[in-house]
């Protein structure tokens, strides 16, 4: 029986194909969709569609529907929706008989204007259910590399990014190095750090504060790395300021160090450029612990090192005219060090022929120096004059939290002891 395909009100066919268009939905979920969208209003109509056929075409923008009942005798249809009397049928064709099926095609535009209205916010709601969780697969494979955006929007604590396909990205203020400064339609690169999903409403989180944009960055550098004859095995960074990098090569003609940096550090010149002049470590990896504490300490010649692995503790000792390099400006030369051995590091002074001389422990000099004084050196592990005297001033400062005129009285009483 010859069938007329009915047209669909062109808007919601234009928007599906549109979302098609820009999605690259394949026609296989494309015709899903919208039958499902089709049978979800026929359902609420009827209180089931089990017994429709519903055929789509969403390339020619056409469709159609066909309601299947079977034939009972005048006056014993029990379910309209299912069921129709002979008499009815026979109207249809007139050789139907009790128990045949009747298939005939139902006109969707008769049933009024809150029918459409239904069909179309059910498959805009299905389209954006699909468009989020394409989103979210998408981006949930992507954490961890780096992707590009077009600044959209700043705020105060938050970027908002758009990718080549229009999708919002945040950089929120945590995660943009201290320096950065954005403009509106700029392209700014950044790693994936995270992608959310909470009621289906995918949210991606970038960075360009996180160890792991560096190490991309360096990769994409690098071809020894990319080719797997050098390998990253630490970063740790303060963002814009500094970073140290430990690598290793799997081929012992290859200097890891010197590939990385490249001749005249051509290599990592983009990469500074590209963290805000982040100052850029480069040094050889070793499972030693003491080896890579003296290597992550550099530039600093170390002396000698007392190790607690139980405790991840090291205590370094060092010629004075090395400590201020082991601690760095504003101690980030020891901050980095410790982040990137997982070492809690502390820094003390080899004295010349100390070691002959009789220690004495801090709580003598009581009558000399307050007590809140000696308990504030104490609860940071010196317990005796000569571990103070060892101790960097700088260190005593910022660890004990004392004023710079506090910490040199105690110095000078405890150094007349051994004069």
């Amino acid at each position: 029986m010859a069938t007329k395909k009915q047209m669909a009100g062109p808007s919601m066919f234009e928007t599906f194909q549109e979302f098609k268009e820009t999605k690259n939905i394949d026609r296989t979920t494309l015709v899903s969709v919208l039958e499902e969208s089709f049978r979800n209003v026929l359902a609420k109509m009827f209180g089931s569609d089990e017994n429709f056929d519903v055929i789509v075409n969403p390339d020619k923008g056409d469709f159609e529907i066909h309601r299947n009942r079977v034939v009972v005798e005048d006056g014993e249809v029990e379910d309209e929706n299912k069921q129709i009397a002979l008499s009815e049928a026979q109207k249809i064709e007139p050789d139907y008989e009790v128990g045949e099926e009747v298939s005939e095609e139902v006109d969707f535009t008769k049933f009024g204007r809150r029918a459409i209205l239904n069909l179309r916010q059910t498959l805009a709601s299905k389209i954006l259910e699909l468009d989020h969780d394409a989103l979210y697969q998408k981006y949930k494979d992507k954490v961890g590399t780096v992707v590009t955006g077009e600044v959209y929007q700043i705020w105060k604590r938050e970027v908002l990014l758009m990718d080549d396909e229009g999708n919002e990205l945040h950089l929120m203020k945590g995660d943009q190095i201290p320096s950065d400064n954005y403009r509106k339609g700029e392209t700014i690169r950044a790693v994936v750090r995270d992608v959310t999903n909470e009621n289906n409403n995918p949210r991606i989180m970038l960075s360009r504060t996180s160890p792991e944009f560096l190490k991309r960055l360096l990769e994409a550098e690098v071809p020894e790395i990319a080719d797997g004859l050098i390998a990253i095995r630490k970063v740790a960074r303060m963002p814009g300021e500094r970073a140290k990098v430990a690598v290793e090569s799997f081929d012992d003609r290859i200097d890891p160090v010197g590939a990385c940096v490249g001749v005249k550090g051509s290599r990592v010149h983009g990469i500074v450029r590209e963290l805000c002049n982040e100052n850029i470590d480069v040094i050889n990896y070793t499972s030693n612990i003491q080896i890579f504490i003296q290597r992550a300490l550099s530039p600093a010649q170390v002396t000698s090192i007392k190790l607690d692995p139980e405790n991840h503790k090291a205590e370094v000792y060092l010629q004075p005219e090395e400590v201020s390099l082991a601690i760095g400006k504003g101690g980030m030369n020891i901050k980095l060090a410790s982040m990137l051995t997982e070492y809690t590091i502390d820094v003390f002074r080899v004295v010349n022929g100390a070691e002959d001389d009789e220690d004495i422990y801090l709580d003598e000099f009581a009558d000399e120096v307050d007590q809140w004084v000696i308990d504030a050196v104490k609860a940071i592990g010196y317990d005796t004059a000569k571990e103070v005297l060892n101790a960097p001033r700088e260190l005593l400062i910022e660890k004990a939290d004392l004023e710079e005129e506090t910490v040199d009285h105690l110095l000078e009483v405890l150094r007349s002891e051994f004069e």
